[in-house]
């Protein structure tokens, strides 16, 4: 019988103290083969490794990305000192990053040109279980 990772829950990295939050969201164009293909590029071993290295080279500790139908949702996680500002501004520098964003926004709904920043909106936390 296969396992529903969903109704699982998704197990997360543990650190040795706090870290910050982001999440964001994009929509991608509602057609099911783009969808499809999206999903291929960023599985495994087929997301290109200068990619990887500039999400970590920032200072990104967990990236994750949720999807439902043709909705994104992304959760990173960063040390407390991180800011968000300048390391998007210096992951827009990167090796190959230009190039991964035009290859990734025929899919997307956003400008071709843009920066992962400035496709990527940042989301307003309204709900959390308080202690």
């Amino acid at each position: 019988m296969m396992v529903d990772a969903k109704k699982q829950g998704y197990r997360v990295k543990e650190y040795q103290g706090p870290v910050k939050r982001y999440c964001q969201t994009l929509n991608l164009k509602d057609n099911p083969e783009l969808i499809a293909e999206y999903r291929k590029r960023h599985s495994q071993g087929e997301v290109w490794p200068e990619t990887l290295a500039a999400i970590r080279e920032v200072g990104i500790l967990e990236m994750e990305i949720y999807i439902l139908g043709s909705r994104l949702f992304m959760i990173v996680e960063t040390p407390l000192d991180f800011d968000w500002d300048s390391a998007m501004a210096r992951m827009a520098t990167l090796p190959k990053q230009e190039e991964w964003e035009a290859y990734m926004s025929v899919f997307q709904q956003a400008d071709a040109g843009a920066s992962s920043a400035e496709k990527w909106q940042l989301m307003d936390r309204m709900f959390h279980l308080y202690e």
